[in-house]
């Protein structure tokens, strides 16, 4: 029976590295792809907050007692956080940053209408009014499912790359970690819209 020499273990062990390494990176650029996945279900929800916005507005606007006010502080919110886009190849805590920064300020505008939607009789009777309230709530409701997924996703793919010998295969091949999505103090907290309709 022949004996391997040095070389030939060298060889084997090389070509092992290879085709783990190899595994490495496809498993990886799976759970990458995963990551910008859920990225892009997380601004899929927002972006369905700020389509409902504009109806939200009309169908306040018809009420010319409404306070002015507070559907311009909302208006501006939505046009600021709409502005404000984050590429899936670049989910650095800053960016994320500036994301949740931008849409806790339509969340508190949003608050803010909520809050005087209670003291308008004829517009809380109307109930294409009622209903966008409902969406909304649903839609804040999914917003909190998807962030949730998002940092789940992160932290599997975070734990790959750091991780040994991960952590040398991702230097080599250029992966970075990804940043968590971190919402301001309460705005995990979907809008408590329950008890604005009364029994309803």
């Amino acid at each position: 029976m022949k004996k391997i020499g040095g070389l030939g273990i060298g060889a084997i062990l090389i070509g092992l590295f290879v085709v783990y390494g190899i595994y490495w990176y496809n498993s990886t650029v799976g759970m990458s792809e995963g990551v910008a996945s859920t990225w892009a279900n997380v601004e899929s929800s927002y972006q369905r907050r700020n389509d409902l916005i504009p109806n939200i507005v009309a169908t306040a606007q018809k009420y010319a007692e409404f306070e002015q006010e507070t559907l311009t502080a909302v208006i501006e919110a939505r046009s600021n956080a709409t502005s404000i886009n984050v590429d899936a190849s670049d989910l650095t805590e800053e960016n994320l940053a500036a994301f949740s920064k931008a849409q806790s300020s339509v969340s508190s505008g949003l608050g803010r209408l909520l809050a005087t939607y209670e003291n308008y009789p004829n517009l809380k009777a109307n109930e294409n009014f009622k209903e966008l309230i409902n969406e909304l709530s649903r839609t804040e409701n999914r917003i909190n499912v998807e962030r949730n997924r998002y940092n789940d996703a992160v932290g599997t793919y975070n734990v790959k790359v750091k991780r040994v010998p991960g952590v040398l295969f991702a230097s080599i091949l250029g992966f970075e970690p990804a940043a968590f999505y971190q919402a301001d103090e309460g705005a995990e907290v979907a809008p408590d819209v329950k008890n604005l309709f009364g029994s309803n």
